[in-house]
């Protein structure tokens, strides 16, 4: 696999190769910590102190050793709302609610469980959250406020680029419009990404485009003083931890707040163990523990919650930088949490320098990467239906909620799912006295009455081939009626011929009686004492 690294030479690394990562997702990660907390609504400290809880102490309980955890762009959308019905207070407590049930889920070992969602509902929902984070954040790009909710930043669209690009006099460099300005500092912002991505020398990869386009627009903004937003960071970052005290018991006693807690321990946990799946295929190192992870995000959260910090999730951004720069163990993770700590301490005015509207921009290009238009190609290998559920779960995350979209993607999947397996197609044709019966879907007992009509309906004294090749699934009521049909049918001069193709081998420890037959391939009659109906049924 092109993305894959070789751990086994860790040894050989050493510590080198986890310094170098802790580097690499740092620098990756100061940028996104703000811009996820400012897309959410909350100062960039809040995304700060949820950095440095995921690198620490996270990334010391990880059962994912190489996967970086912090604020996560896929969740700017569920907080924003829960910010805005809620407020501060009670969001920190309903994070906090969520990490318990993180915690409680993965010590009662349900981490798998949590991956069992649909691709399609997966996909769409990444592309879903990239709408409305493209949309959302294109206003902050410009200066202006976002809308109430991901459909109207989307119908208000053409308003924010009218206010930041079409106005030419006011785009014009010597002007000093904010509005304008702003979109010059976050055009200026997503080219150099662009460029940096495309252009740069290939030892210089390692370092991340968005820091080098923030670090530019940085520098542009300090020499030019154009009339734009900029970080609001604080002197001392204890300043920035907020404790929930006030109407703790209240808010803890309402059942919305235990209701919104597992909602968001239901996305961060999906976000987060789908990620590591996907760190695991980049390298040859430790698989994850996915309830020991689960575990982890849930004491992670607890905290991020206790303090005001923002929901954490694993990132696949910043850990597929750790793997390719070379970590080897969970020390690189710590690391880069460390850094991330040392530098809000010591340089905090650096922060109040960035433009606003550079961290926008890093963002609106993330937004625009998570909108996953080659899945509509992709799915429709599989049937027009996971098309279908891919476009449902978008138009519905950006019309009406993050969680409301999902909720819809699952529960289209689970009908589809119920469709697939209670569906029966039966084609017969007659050749003389010969039949050939092609089966198609799955043979259940709820199409046991279709399947048993059209065994009834056959002639006597004729050879009937049943074809299995298109078959998914069988169970033993359908397995039961071919084997009492076959006896009433041989009773009339007739035969049963199965025509196993893909199916048989699953039989043919079943059957010792035609294991060399089986072997070779052949059609082979079936008769009642050759398949046992006390087998379990049989999945394609």
């Amino acid at each position: 696999m092109k993305n894959k690294v070789d751990l086994s030479a860790a040894p050989r690394r050493g510590l080198g190769g986890d310094f170098l990562g802790s580097a690499v997702v740092f620098l990756v990660a100061l940028p996104l910590c703000m811009g996820v907390a400012i897309a959410s609504g909350l100062p960039p400290a809040a995304g700060l102190l949820t950095g440095i809880v995921g690198g620490i102490l996270v990334g010391a309980l990880s059962g994912s050793p190489l996967q970086v955890s912090g604020p996560a762009a896929g969740l700017t959308v569920l907080v924003y709302d829960l910010l805005r019905e809620h407020g501060p207070t009670a969001l920190g407590v309903i994070i906090a609610v969520a990490g318990l049930i993180q915690l409680a889920a993965g010590l009662l070992r349900l981490g798998q469980w949590f991956r069992a969602v649909s691709p399609a509902v997966i996909r769409g929902m990444l592309s879903g959250i990239g709408v409305l984070i493209f949309v959302s954040q294109f206003h902050v790009m410009v200066d202006d406020v976002p809308r109430s909710s991901g459909l109207q930043n989307l119908l208000s669209l053409p308003e924010a680029i009218w206010k930041g690009f079409v106005p030419w006099a006011g785009f014009m460099p010597g002007t000093d419009s904010g509005h304008a300005w702003a979109a010059r500092v976050g055009a200026l912002t997503i080219i150099l990404i662009v460029a940096w991505t495309w252009l740069a020398p290939r030892r210089l990869r390692l370092i991340p485009g968005p820091l080098i386009a923030v670090s530019a627009a940085t520098i542009l903004a300090t020499f030019v003083h154009p009339p734009i937003h900029r970080v609001d960071a604080p002197a001392n970052l204890l300043d920035a931890v907020r404790v929930p005290s006030e109407g703790l018991i209240t808010i803890l006693a309402n059942p919305l707040t235990w209701f919104e807690g597992l909602a968001l321990a239901l996305v961060a946990s999906a976000e987060t163990l789908l990620c590591a799946s996907a760190v695991d295929r980049m390298h040859r190192g430790p698989r994850t523990r996915y309830d020991r992870e689960l575990a982890a995000q849930g004491v992670g959260n607890m905290v991020c919650g206790a303090i005001g910090g923002l929901p954490m999730t694993g990132v696949i951004v910043r850990s597929a930088a750790n793997v390719n720069a070379g970590a080897s163990t969970r020390l690189s993770a710590i690391l880069h949490g460390v850094w991330l700590l040392l530098f809000v301490a010591a340089l905090p005015w650096l922060l109040r320098e960035i433009p606003t509207a550079a961290l926008a921009a890093v963002l609106v290009y993330t937004g625009y990467k998570l909108i996953d238009l080659k899945a509509l190609r992709e799915l429709g290998r599989y049937g027009r239906s996971e098309v279908a559920i891919f476009v449902v779960t978008v138009i519905t995350i950006v019309g009406v909620d993050l969680l409301t979209g999902v909720l819809t993607g699952v529960g289209l999947s689970a009908l589809k799912l119920l469709y697939t397996f209670s569906h029966l197609e039966i084609r017969s044709n007659r050749a003389g006295d010969r039949i050939e019966m092609r089966l198609r879907g799955a043979a259940t007992f709820i199409r046991l009455p279709k399947l048993a009509q059209a065994l009834e309906e056959l002639p006597p004294k004729t050879e009937l081939h049943v074809n299995l090749e298109e078959l998914d699934y069988i169970d033993h009521a359908c397995l039961d009626l071919l084997m009492n049909w076959e006896r009433q049918h041989e009773d009339t001069g007739g035969a049963l011929i199965i025509d196993w193709e893909g199916l048989g081998a699953r039989f043919r420890n079943s059957q010792p009686s035609h294991r060399n037959g089986a072997a070779r391939g052949d059609a082979q009659p079936v008769s009642a004492t050759s398949v046992s109906v006390e087998q379990q049924p049989v999945q394609v």
